[in-house]
């Protein structure tokens, strides 16, 4: 592993990256963010090697590097999952290269369904905690030791400080921010009535297909972490209706002006 976080960075660097404060990673249907950036360079996913190359329709497959509120950043526009056949070290491999260029904080968003009734479609909400239902762990691995301690503590995997500063931000601009928990699946098919009866008995909040072996990595390497959901479907089990990507899509571009705003926010305390 260390060998390949090498040949990344070495290649990257020769691209022009250089040291970066903090790491973003865009997910389903979130890239206008990039919009807000001074983009200095960008690389395309199938150029970086020991990439992965994302394989969604819906997302980009780029790392841009550039200021955000002039502070150095590293944004994934893209992110990989395990439902498109790559494993947990493949689909966290692009935080330990974002903190190898020195990254302090990472922020991450996703799609998610609202397991909780109380949520709707469109608005956000905050991850304060979550649950590993993929099967494994990004850090089953034989020489992980190497890279940071074995046993990471997952008592409090989201910065106390940094949600805090999301939820003073999201009072400030009269955006609705729910904060809940969220539980990761492993995907692509959407759930069963039965699953998230299921789901919401063991108390998540919200359900998606990402975001926690990236979290579960940024704990290991000591990079704070705040995450937040779009909920763009509602899984009400006793009213399920079928849902189209085009319709999850449409909801994550209403929530994602609020998104926006949250993150740079954000940026600008840390």
């Amino acid at each position: 592993m260390l060998k390949l976080i090498n040949e990344t960075v070495d290649f990257l660097k020769q691209k022009g990256f250089e040291n970066a404060e903090i790491g973003i990673i865009l997910g389903t249907g979130l890239g206008q963010l990039i919009n807000e950036i001074e983009i200095i360079h960008e690389v395309s996913y199938n150029q970086i090697p020991n990439f992965p190359t994302a394989t969604v329709e819906f997302h980009k497959g780029k790392l841009i590097y550039g200021l955000i509120d002039g502070k150095k950043t590293i944004v994934m526009q893209g992110r990989f999952h395990l439902y498109e056949g790559y494993s947990l070290q493949d689909v966290s491999y692009p935080v330990r290269i974002m903190k190898a260029f020195g990254i302090q904080s990472l922020l991450v968003s996703n799609a998610s369904g609202a397991i909780n009734l109380n949520f709707k479609k469109s608005e956000l909400m905050l991850i304060e905690d979550h649950i590993n239902l993929q099967g494994s762990s990004p850090l089953a691995f034989s020489g992980v030791e190497r890279l940071g301690t074995r046993f990471v503590d997952m008592s409090a995997p989201y910065d106390a400080e940094m949600n805090t500063s999301l939820k003073a931000i999201a009072k400030a601009k009269g955006i609705a921010l729910h904060h809940g928990v969220y539980a990761s699946v492993y995907g692509p098919q959407l759930e069963t009535r039965a699953e998230y009866r299921m789901l919401k008995l063991i108390g998540a909040d919200a359900v998606g297909m990402s975001t926690v072996p990236e979290v579960i990595v940024a704990n290991h390497l000591g990079v704070r972490v705040a995450a937040v959901s779009v909920l763009t479907d509602e899984c009400d089990p006793d009213n399920l209706k079928a849902v189209e990507v085009s319709d999850i899509m449409k909801m994550a571009e209403i929530a994602e002006p609020n998104l926006i705003i949250l993150f740079k926010e954000l940026i600008k305390v840390l």
